[in-house]
Order: C-alpha cells, then sequence, then structure tokens
C-alpha cells in the first residue's frame, strides 16, 4: 500500500522509467523510490534505501497480495539510478552507478492491468525524513527487446 508522497503518471502498456536519485539517509529504510501501482495490493518498488543492516542498497518489493522484499547489492557513495522496465506482463528492475551502464536486480511475471501508475515515491517509515533528491527523470512508452541487459 502506498501511504507516502508518490508523484505519478499514467501508463497503458509497456514502459521504461530511470531516475537518478540521491539520498541523505538518517534512519533505517530511508528511501527514494520508483514505485508502479495498480492498487493496494499489486505493485513494485525499486529502491535505493538504508537497509537494517546498515548500508545503502538497491531493493526491490514485488506485491501481489503478499510483499516480496529483496535487498539487492549494496551501492557506495550517496546516489545510484534506478530503472523499471514492463513488457507485457514482465518487469525488470536495473539500476546503474553512470546512466549508461544498468545491471540486473531483479526481472519478474506479475499480472497487472494495462494501465498502471508509474512514478517516484520518498519513504522514511521509521524516522523524520531528509533530503533526497531525484534528477534526470525519463518515462518512456516503449517496448524493449531484453529486459535481462538494461536499456
Amino acid at each position: 500500500m502506498v501511504n507516502a508522497p508518490f508523484f505519478y503518471t499514467e501508463i497503458e502498456r509497456d514502459f521504461v522509467i530511470k531516475v537518478k536519485v540521491k539520498s541523505n539517509f538518517e534512519s533505517n529504510f530511508d528511501a527514494a523510490c520508483i514505485m508502479v501501482v495498480q492498487g493496494n495490493y499489486t505493485w513494485i518498488k525499486a529502491a535505493f534505501e538504508k537497509t537494517d543492516f546498515g548500508t545503502a542498497a538497491v531493493v526491490s518489493v514485488v506485491t501481489d497480495k503478499i510483499s516480496d522484499n529483496a535487498n539487492g547489492c549494496n551501492i557506495e557513495g550517496d546516489s545510484v539510478w534506478l530503472q523499471v522496465a514492463r513488457v507485457g506482463e514482465n518487469f525488470a528492475i536495473h539500476h546503474s552507478l553512470d546512466g549508461e551502464t544498468f545491471e540486473m536486480a531483479r526481472v519478474f511475471y506479475l499480472k497487472t492491468d494495462k494501465v498502471l501508475k508509474v512514478g517516484i515515491e520518498t519513504q522514511s517509515p521509521t524516522g523524520q525524513g531528509g533530503p533526497r533528491e531525484f534528477s534526470e527523470l525519463s518515462i518512456e512508452r516503449k517496448t524493449i527487446g531484453s529486459l535481462r541487459g538494461g536499456v
């Protein structure tokens, strides 16, 4: 369920969203995120998040009534590029340190409606928040050939 500030547009069918995120993490689970939302029980989150292990990591959550949370790779520094791509009912989450070469964080199938809410979100569920910076946001309505290699 999205209960944090969520700036989005509605997109029909295939798309690629990417954005550079920067965060001054203060509390566990502080994050800057890409969200893809069908409703309260079907959504995707790609996040740059402060983990409860004390690291900054690419974290993904896939929710189809039940959430599946996965910590990905740790990121040195205070920024990273996040990307989510959709091809039909297949989705991929990628990350990049330079905005050019994207690496796979996760690929999965999720049955969704044709039209989804796609955008950016911030969170601080255990703290008071803090600065988050989103730059170079792009959302393209396009079909990519392979979800594995990034765009």
